[in-house]
């Protein structure tokens, strides 16, 4: 069982991101925090750690209930907080 896992890949496998080159340059750019603070996209993401992601006109925490080994979709990996669209 895997216990952490990359930032970028993570964003990719639990499909809060559709791809990995798309979540690298989101990380890389300051958008994502980890328990509150800037993370980059090698940042190792483990259980329980907070994510918040700002994109544009969207806002989103959640936090981690477990690791992927592959892609599925967010329910059951991650625990939405609160998700803000400005739309």
């Amino acid at each position: 069982m895997v216990n952490a896992l990359r930032l970028d890949l993570f964003l990719k496998t639990a499909r809060l991101i559709k791809r990995r080159s798309l979540a690298k340059e989101i990380c890389d750019a300051g958008c994502v925090q980890i328990n509150g603070r800037v993370a980059k996209a090698g940042t190792m993401v483990q259980v329980g750690d907070a994510l918040t992601v700002d994109i544009r006109d969207r806002l989103m925490r959640v936090r981690v209930l477990r690791i992927p080994q592959r892609i599925e979709g967010p329910e059951g990996v991650v625990e939405v907080l609160f998700k803000e669209s400005g739309e």
